[in-house]
Parts: C-alpha cells; sequence; structure tokens
C-alpha cells in the first residue's frame, strides 16, 4: 500500500503564487537593507550545539532542534545517563550539531569568530530560515524565516533614529501606510522600578506592565500584586497609566515621574533625541509613538526597544521589533561590543498585505505569452522565437506536446497566461504569428518585431 504523503507538523509547502508573493517582500526589504548600507552575511543552518546552548534560557534550550551524531550515535551515549534517564546529559553525549534557533546567536557568533576581517561598525543583514520544535498553532511554525537588520561597534544614537527611518522605507515602498512603530527605552523601565523602590522586581514589573493593552490597568495592578509589589509602589505609579498625548507630551510626562531617577532621565534624552531628528527628517507613511509599557527582550535589550503595529484596521500583533544591547558578543568572549538590531515579521507582514489587498498584480504573473504546439516542425519556428523573445526579457515558453488547441488554450486559460501565439503552417509560410489576448479574445497577425512590441 502506498504510504501517504505528509510534512512534518509546523512546516509548510508554499505554492508558486506564495512563493511570488514571499519573494516580493523579501526583495523588497532586502532593497532597503542595501539602500541603508547593510551587507548581506550568511551562516550554517546548524551550528555546534555549545554555540546555540544556553542562550535562550531554559525553555529556549528545550526548543531547540538538536541533530543526531552520525553513524552508530549511541556508541559514544553517556551510559550512566543512558541508564538514569538523564535526557540532559545524554543529549550532549549523542548530539554536537543543532538547527540554528535564530539569526541573533550565529550572528554574535560571526563577529567574535571574524572580528579580524570585520570593519567596525559592522551593519549587516541576513534573511534566513530558522527553526524551533514549539507547538505549532495559528501563526506560530516550527520553520519560518527571520530579517534582521544590525549595526555593532557604535553606541551612537544615529543608529536608533536610523532603523526608524528603515521601518518606514520598507513599509512604504510595500504601500503599508499607517503602521505604527513604537518605541521605548530600557533605561526608563528601569527608572520606573527606581522610583518605587522596586529595583529588584524589574522583570516582573516590566512584564505586567507589558500586558496593559491586553488585560488593562486593573488586570496589570492585580498581577504586580501577585508578584510582590506593594500598594505604596503602585500609587507612585498611577502616573504610567494616565500618560496620553502625542510623543513629546509623553516625554514631559515622563519627566515628571522619573525626577527622582538618574537612570531614568537618561532614558528619556535618548528617546527626545530620536524624537527631535524624527521632527527634522519627518518620516513618510509611518507614525512614531512612545509607549512606555512596551518591555519586549528585557533579558537583553540595554537601550531602544522597537515594536512596529500594523495600521488600526487590521487585528495583528506585532509586525516587527528589536532593540538596542550592549553586549551581544560577550556570551563568545567579545566584552563591550555594543550593538542595535531590528526584525521585520514576513509571515505576518505577508498576512497584513493579503488582507489589505496591497499584493501588486504583477507580482504573481509568470509566463507572458504561450505558444501554441501544431507540430514539430512548427514547434522549432515557435522555440525560435520564444528565444529572441526571452532576450528581450519578455517571459514566453511553448506547450510542450502537440494536442488538441482547447486543452492548450485551456492550460493557458488555467495559469492566466495573458497571450497566447499561434503559429502554424500559414504563418510560418508568411513569417508572421497570430497574436491572441486571452482575456478579449481579440488576434492580430504580427510579423517578429510586431509581436515584440506588442509583447512588451
Amino acid at each position: 500500500m502506498a504510504q501517504k504523503p505528509s510534512i512534518p507538523k509546523g512546516t509548510r509547502d508554499f505554492s508558486p503564487e506564495e512563493v511570488a508573493k514571499r519573494n516580493y517582500i523579501f526583495n523588497t526589504i532586502q532593497s532597503q537593507f542595501k539602500r541603508f548600507g547593510f551587507q548581506p552575511i550568511e551562516t550554517p543552518s546548524f551550528e555546534n550545539s555549545s554555540t546555540l546552548m544556553g542562550k535562550y534560557g531554559d525553555e529556549g534550550d528545550r526548543l531547540i532542534f538538536k541533530i543526531l551524531n552520525s553513524g552508530d550515535f549511541l556508541k559514544k551515549a553517556d551510559a550512566k545517563a543512558l541508564e538514569n534517564n538523564d535526557s540532559t546529559r545524554l543529549t550532549s553525549s549523542i548530539s554536537e550539531k543543532a538547527l540554528r534557533y535564530d539569526l541573533t546567536v550565529p550572528f554574535a557568533r560571526y563577529v567574535v569568530q571574524h572580528q579580524n576581517e570585520i570593519d567596525f561598525p559592522f551593519k549587516r543583514y541576513q534573511i534566513q530560515p530558522v527553526w524551533r520544535a514549539d507547538r505549532p498553532q495559528k501563526g506560530r511554525f516550527r520553520e519560518f524565516f527571520q530579517c534582521d537588520a544590525d549595526v555593532v561597534g557604535s553606541k551612537s544614537l544615529w543608529q536608533e533614529v536610523e532603523f526608524v527611518q528603515l521601518y518606514d522605507s520598507v513599509f512604504s515602498k510595500l504601500g503599508l501606510e499607517g503602521v505604527t512603530i513604537k518605541i521605548n527605552n530600557r533605561k526608563v523601565l528601569s527608572g520606573f522600578a527606581e522610583v518605587i523602590g522596586e529595583q529588584d522586581k524589574l522583570i516582573d514589573f516590566t512584564v505586567a506592565l507589558d500586558k496593559l493593552d491586553k488585560i488593562g490597568e486593573e488586570g496589570v495592578k492585580k498581577e504586580m500584586r501577585e508578584k510582590g509589589i506593594s500598594e505604596e509602589a503602585l500609587h507612585k505609579i498611577q502616573p504610567i497609566f494616565n500618560l496620553k498625548g502625542n510623543f513629546a507630551e509623553k516625554i514631559e510626562g515622563l519627566k515628571s515621574i522619573l525626577k527622582g531617577s538618574e537612570i531614568g532621565q537618561q532614558g528619556i534624552e535618548e528617546l527626545q533625541f530620536i524624537e527631535n531628528a524624527i521632527k527634522e527628517m519627518p518620516l513618510n507613511t509611518a507614525k512614531l509613538d512612545l509607549d512606555v509599557t512596551l518591555a519586549r527582550g528585557l533579558n537583553y535589550y540595554t537601550g531602544a526597544i522597537y515594536e512596529v503595529a500594523a495600521p488600526e484596521d487590521v487585528k495583528m500583533g506585532s509586525i516587527g521589533g528589536g532593540g538596542r544591547y550592549d553586549d551581544l558578543t560577550g556570551i563568545f568572549g567579545l566584552k563591550d561590543m555594543s550593538g542595535i538590531g531590528i526584525s521585520f515579521g514576513l509571515d505576518r507582514i505577508y498576512l497584513v498585505l493579503e488582507e489589505l489587498g496591497l499584493f501588486p498584480a504583477t507580482v504573481t504573473q509568470n509566463t507572458k505569452v504561450l505558444f501554441i504546439n501544431f507540430g514539430e516542425k512548427e514547434a522549432l519556428y515557435a522555440m525560435k522565437t520564444v528565444k529572441e523573445l526571452r532576450a528581450k526579457n519578455i517571459t514566453a515558453e511553448l506547450y510542450p506536446d502537440s494536442v488538441k488547441m482547447g486543452k492548450q488554450m485551456k492550460y493557458a486559460d488555467k495559469r492566466d497566461i495573458p497571450y497566447t501565439v499561434l503559429a502554424g503552417e500559414e504563418e510560418m509560410n508568411s513569417q508572421k504569428f497570430t497574436l491572441k489576448h486571452m482575456k478579449s479574445g481579440e488576434q492580430s497577425n504580427l510579423d517578429l518585431n510586431e509581436l515584440m512590441e506588442a509583447l512588451k
């Protein structure tokens, strides 16, 4: 009995149309990366396990796909670990390599390994797939692409400004107007914890605050209380929940809230620098907004934090994010290498463009003209012309088999090929071609030059 074909859970096949649309997004993002001076790198699909393990926390380590050693992998297995069912120790003895979990840690490894060949500050972009042994669900896959851009080796706030402009440039080119680039600063969040006297509960405090738009003010306060944050602290931080207005107005509100925190004031100065620069160089279609509840990536972000929201009329999570980190390469021994990076959420951007009908019609166009096959001699005559058209960058092909014309026409129609060419004995004798427009049914008798002009 034949095996029923299937693919692993959390992976996907992509149709020609889907690949064309994804490539349109890839190419748009890549063109802007290049325009902003970022250089491409690629890293292997799998890394040494020691490179990846221990970099993402216990939960992340569990989600890393391990690769079994080649050959008889049990021969070198840790016998004691096997006997005691100790999967952690056993894994390290039977698996030396693993599929990459993200592009960030391999990038850090790349920078340290190639530090003597790199000119700093180093601006890199990377568009490659990553793998996570996550539980598959809607919008969450085990294999997906990441589109990252980073700068390492510079603490200049102009990099923060440039990433705001990069986001705006990419989404403007995609025709996705009205996105909101939300920005916050880790130092502001640290300042909040300082003024309420709860520095040791910074992560608990900010994780709860980050849920404000989902569970509301009372829900956030309830979670903070459960984490041991006092009523007095909640009273001190109440003004955060009332912070409204435009960017400048929120900055003024922050100055009042954080007047007793030096690190908080530093964060405000950095945010104000970015806002002042963007005022002088207005964005094309995006909006820059200060969101003091934004707290993603607190385990490694040390300065600016970004998150990009789709236009308000689209119900979608973030479609991009990133931030400033001060010691990414420290995990591999290269200290004090400050950097900043952002990422684009390809799959969510795809869904937003699809929902809003923003993919250009030309994206999925493939063959422009199909030559009908009437037999061996006619096929040779057609193929010579196909070669000439391709040389002029006109996508053309010959139907490979000499079958009934109705079947060939139906094939062109199903593939949405706009033109067909009929070149039978009569056309061959007159060195001409009959061009048929598939939608209107109109036909024209043309020589080669006229055919090329009509198909341009």
